[in-house]
């Protein structure tokens, strides 16, 4: 774990001094020095006074640096194709176990000829058009503003029953690290 480091960012990035810091916690320089260098480990209740006078969560600097934020702009998404009708698909954002994506469906298209299952849980949101959704037994169409959500274990499609594209927002939580895009 790296929390000098993040001490040391977080600092720099307010434009607090060393000083400063010890100056509010009763720290001397050197240990908060070598907190910053990672040559010693401060206890729990240290960080919190550190965290303090950071003016950020204690939790926040405990974070891993692939556990803060991450972003992706427009510009930079991922997009792919998915299906036998490659649909379009850009990746939004994901965690270790979400991912977020905005699917394009053409008039008439659907996730594919029959229903599919994986595993995980989504929800679905619809952005633009009409569409008509099945999981099992249950189906429904759904317009601009609805939204649905299922277990993805039992086999379910989407499919556009409008007659211009509709794009539906789509969030796939799994209990394993995702690796593959929405197919």
């Amino acid at each position: 774990m790296d929390i000098g480091s993040n001490i040391r960012a977080i600092r720099k990035r307010k434009a607090i001094t060393i000083a400063q810091i010890c100056e509010e916690t009763g720290l001397s320089q050197g240990f908060l020095s070598q907190v910053e260098t990672n040559k010693t480990s401060p206890s729990i209740a240290t960080l919190e006074n550190i965290a303090n006078a950071l003016k950020v969560p204690l939790a926040y600097l405990l974070l891993k640096k692939e556990d803060r934020m991450h972003i992706v702009r427009k510009s930079e998404r991922k997009v792919t194709t998915s299906g036998s009708e490659q649909l379009k698909v850009e990746h939004l954002s994901s965690s270790k176990n979400v991912k977020m994506m905005l699917v394009e469906f053409p008039s008439g298209a659907s996730t594919g000829d029959t229903p599919h299952a994986h595993e995980g849980e989504e929800v679905h949101v619809v952005i633009k058009g009409r569409v008509y959704a099945e999981q099992g037994e249950d189906s429904a169409e759904f317009e601009e503003g609805d939204s649905f959500s299922w277990n993805a274990c039992t086999p379910h499609l989407v499919r556009n029953i409008g007659d211009e594209q509709a794009i539906v927002l789509i969030s796939v939580y799994t209990e394993t690290e995702q690796q593959q895009p929405y197919a």
